[in-house]
């Protein structure tokens, strides 16, 4: 613990849950770690969330405190936030008032702002566009400083449409608060370069989304026999998620080759409906439900192949670099990725990790795939290179100093 920050607050907020955001968990494991005082301020989002948070917050040194109520222990204020969120949103589209813009970015924006502005700080750090408002408007209050975590390119991040309401909302409220901010940290080079191509006062810093040595595996099985185990992982399972490619391409292949595990909520119903659909005549698919951020490494160190399968739909999805590319690292994975533009970068300077697959065109994942289940002495080169750069280079303990000296600048600048 570094003595000389040891008066220094510091109150991180996010308009999800930290068990649904490892970086901010990261962050702030970081910052307790070099003697700060840290608060966490989050809403509720869902409730295998809110599970593993309160699990998640039993082993850590920071506090934390959730704003804008929550169905079953404080549920007027939360369907009340509810009820007003769909409003501003409604407003926003049809009126084009941009008053409501908000409010209408995600329901605990405004709760949020009402509780950040009750706690005194010297930094206050943003992660989700939801928790922008609240970062700059918290901080102009007590005179303090602030940054935020662009982790996507939020104008662009569910479509490209200029026109769309959630492209009009991310834009506005850019706009109005990235010029009240003392730094800025992105998830990847690509994203940290469109930001400053938007707003050339700001120059972000690139905070990679990597995970501590601490969650590597000791070592890879070689796996000579059997099935190739194919891995993929995302909050929800769903279409536009490039999972849609992997089935195609693994009906090119012997089914019995291969073992394809997906990790997520499987509960919704646009889920259910694309397994319905989208699996049908696809043998060895293993299902696993959400489980603990920190245990996804260990979960994944029991495949071959990791599937970073980005489709590439927006101009966020093709500048991205995703938890699971990283988490694949961790867990010692060959790694098979989509020529985005972030990940095809990615692999051109680590190109021992795994291979690139062109997303249109289905042959080639088919004979990336072949050529691992034929030759699983390159396999098991793959996955121990994945290894050594997630123990040698591309980890937390490395990418925290970056962030550490940043924060140590901003709180001790002029």
């Amino acid at each position: 613990m570094d003595l000389k920050n040891h008066s220094k607050k510091i109150i991180l907020i996010t308009s999800g849950q930290p068990s649904l955001n490892p970086r901010l968990v990261k962050e702030a494991d970081a910052l307790v770690s070099a003697g700060y005082t840290v608060t966490v301020i989050y809403t509720y989002w869902n409730d295998w969330g809110d599970r593993f948070t309160k699990s998640l917050l039993l082993a850590k040194k920071w506090n934390a405190i959730c704003a804008g109520g929550h169905p079953v222990k404080n549920p007027p204020v939360y369907f009340m936030s509810k009820f007003i969120h769909k409003l501003a949103k409604w407003g926003f589209g049809k009126l084009h008032f941009n008053f409501f813009a908000e409010t209408a970015i995600s329901r605990g924006a405004c709760l949020l702002v009402h509780e950040a502005k009750k706690h005194k700080a010297d930094l206050y750090i943003g992660h989700n566009l939801g928790a922008l408002p609240a970062t700059v408007k918290a901080a102009q209050k007590y005179k303090a400083k602030c940054g935020f975590d662009i982790e996507d390119l939020h104008r662009h991040e569910v479509s490209d449409d200029t026109n769309s309401i959630p492209y009009k909302t991310a834009k506005y409220l850019e706009d109005k608060y990235f010029k009240g901010l003392d730094y800025l940290t992105a998830s990847s080079p690509q994203i940290a370069h469109a930001y400053e191509h938007l707003y050339p006062y700001k120059k972000p810093l690139t905070i990679l989304n990597v995970f501590p040595k601490s969650l590597l595996t000791e070592q890879r099985i070689f796996n000579n026999c059997g099935p190739t185990r194919l891995f993929w992982f995302s909050q929800t399972l769903g279409s536009n998620r490039g999972l849609d490619d992997i089935i195609k391409a693994l009906k090119f292949l012997k089914t019995e080759d291969f073992e394809l595990h997906l990790l997520g909520d499987i509960a919704s119903y646009s889920s259910q409906q694309f397994i319905a659909d989208a699996l049908t005549g696809i043998k060895n698919v293993i299902f696993h439900g959400p489980i603990p951020p920190d245990d996804i490494v260990g979960l994944a160190s029991q495949f071959d192949i990791g599937l970073a399968l980005e489709p590439g739909f927006s101009t966020n999805n093709k500048l991205a670099l995703s938890n699971k590319l990283f988490t694949y690292l961790q867990a010692g994975l060959a790694i098979i990725v989509s020529d985005t533009i972030a990940q095809r970068c990615f692999m051109e300077e680590n190109p021992e990790v795994g291979k690139i697959y062109q997303k249109d065109d289905i042959q080639s994942l088919v004979t990336i795939l072949a050529d691992y289940q034929l030759n699983r002495e390159l396999l098991f080169t793959t996955c121990k290179a994945s290894l050594k750069l997630g123990r040698e280079k591309l980890n937390w303990e490395n990418e925290s100093l970056k962030f550490l000296a940043l924060v140590d600048g901003v709180l001790n600048e002029n």
